[in-house]
């Protein structure tokens, strides 16, 4: 259609008719079915509100990425797209890095800045709070502790986590290869750090020997690995009871959405820690789900924070990993959402398959700056703005956005002023969040950590109390001899030993990025 092309004018909203390049971009958004309304077109530096800028919730299945520079809005994006979709029955799940993300859950105030924004944008806003649990994880931090089992987070995960080398992480994998063949589920760090200990020890070398490929060495470089990481603080994170993420899809009683919110102020200087757990949960879902091909709306939407983490110095294999993940899970109906400063920050075999984008502001005040905007604008379609110019110029609360229409194509680039969320745009205080999570039905399966009988204790049994006795992370970096002399003392360990050529119980399988399928 050209610009000189009849179009009918936009609908009322105190905006006037639209210029007819302008109208062109608002008919892209004119949908019938369900959507979430996201803002109004910007045009040569009007806000028309009758000219909404909108996403179907059919497509949300199809991923997403929300980008901007720091203090552009894109945490009040996450949380606008977040209350839409629990209003209309989808669950969604938040990173909360900087903890501004708890007011979800409690209904927002109204001020001269959200009644101009609403103006502007033609909202009826009501104040309104969501559905939400309180996530955290190993329980650092105000909110349900989420951990994962050491079987289930595999050695890909792990590897990443430790900053190992190509070399040590496919090292690794084939110490959990060796565990999982003897049917060893290791729970906790300490468990795998007494199965290397068990590997590296004159009984266990012939085992070493059998599974090829793994140097003493290189075996004690991950031993010291575990020991410095366990002296960081990180075995919480470890453990059981394991959590479920089907606890991710649940509604609320009168059918909204759950948002579950994951707590993580507590590990802002962690970030690696919290990225690569963010990408166990998404792993353990797209291998727990059944299929259900397109569907009317997500089952869940997954927004991956600082996604840029994620991908930094990762392998091949790793990167092939994610692709897999992301191409897959949407035909589980999971939607993914990657949230970080660029889109070069994300791998083109990943944005490739990102059908809805919503980027705010970007800077330009270095060269690196440049190439970065630059880089940008060749990811959008062909466009009647001036992208380089307009994405300098955004203001806060302001996108360019282009999503999946409802056949599936492109809608045309619109720039827009998005909406003001409901909730209250800011945190809930801590005394508040423990409340919340105190009375949450998860609670009580989660709340309290079990360490079961499992490899160490296996290994330890026949040792006398104060001779098992767990060195702190702090001994055990000055003395690490002292757990292989420990476990290797044991007369369990000696059983161990002659009995390493039968199966111990039933072979562990794995899925991407080596992680355990859940036994139910």
């Amino acid at each position: 259609m050209s610009d000189s092309e009849t179009v009918p004018p936009a609908a009322p909203g105190g905006a006037g008719a639209l210029p007819a390049p302008a109208q062109k971009i608002a008919s892209g958004y004119a949908f019938t079915g369900p959507a979430l309304d996201l803002g109004a077109l910007l045009w040569d530096g009007r806000c028309h509100a009758g000219a909404p800028v909108r996403v179907p919730l059919a497509v949300l299945n199809r991923h997403g990425l929300v980008a901007g520079a720091t203090g552009t809005g894109k945490t009040k994006t996450l949380q606008l797209i977040a209350e839409q979709l629990s209003a209309q029955g989808v669950p969604v799940f938040l990173a909360d890095i900087k903890g501004d993300l708890s007011g979800i859950a409690r209904p927002g105030q109204e001020n001269d800045r959200v009644r101009g924004r609403s103006g502007e944008v033609g909202q009826e806003w009501t104040p309104a709070g969501f559905p939400a649990e309180f996530l955290a994880l190993g329980g650092l931090g105000h909110g349900i502790p989420v951990r994962a089992t050491v079987t289930s987070f595999g050695p890909v995960l792990l590897a990443k986590v430790l900053r190992l080398n190509q070399t040590q992480e496919q090292s690794l994998g084939l110490i959990f290869h060796y565990a999982d063949t003897k049917g060893l589920e290791l729970i906790d760090l300490k468990d795998l750090r007494a199965v290397v200990a068990f590997l590296t020890s004159d009984e266990g070398k012939a085992e070493l020997r059998n599974i090829g490929g793994l140097s003493t060495a290189t075996a004690g470089v991950i031993l010291r690995s575990l020991t410095a990481f366990e002296a960081q603080g990180m075995a919480d994170f470890f453990g059981e009871p394991e959590f479920d993420t089907a606890d991710l899809l649940r509604t609320a009683a009168d059918g909204r959405g759950i948002v579950s919110v994951l707590e993580l102020p507590s590990l802002q200087d962690r970030p690696l820690l919290f990225s690569t757990f963010l990408m166990w949960l998404l792993a353990d879902l797209f291998h727990d789900l059944p299929e259900v091909g397109d569907v009317d709306k997500p089952r869940l939407v997954f927004f991956f924070d600082e996604a840029h983490l994620l991908f930094d110095d990762a392998s091949k294999a790793f990167l092939e990993s994610i692709t897999q993940t992301v191409r897959l899970i949407r035909s589980k109906g999971v939607g993914v959402f990657f949230v970080t400063q660029t889109p070069k920050d994300v791998p083109g075999e990943v944005l490739g398959q990102l059908g809805n984008r919503v980027q705010h502001a970007l800077r330009a005040f270095t060269p690196d700056d440049q190439k970065a905007l630059t880089a940008t604008v060749r990811t959008f379609p062909k466009s009647a703005y001036d992208l380089e110019e307009l994405l300098t110029g955004l203001g806060t609360g302001e996108a360019v956005v282009t999503v999946l229409g409802e056949t599936g194509a492109p809608t045309p680039v619109a720039a827009t002023r998005l909406r003001a969320p409901e909730s209250l745009m800011g945190p809930v205080d801590a005394a508040e969040l423990d409340r919340a999570v105190r009375g949450s039905s998860l609670h009580g399966r989660y709340a309290q950590a079990v360490d079961r009988e499992s490899a160490y204790e296996r290994l330890s049994a026949a040792r006398p109390p104060e001779a098992v006795r767990t060195p702190k992370p702090t001994e055990a970096a000055r003395d690490e001899p002292s757990l292989v002399e420990q476990v290797v003392g044991s007369g369990m360990f000696r059983s161990l030993a002659r009995s390493v050529g039968t199966q111990l119980g039933r072979e562990i399988t794995r899925s991407l990025f080596g992680t355990a399928r859940r036994r139910r």
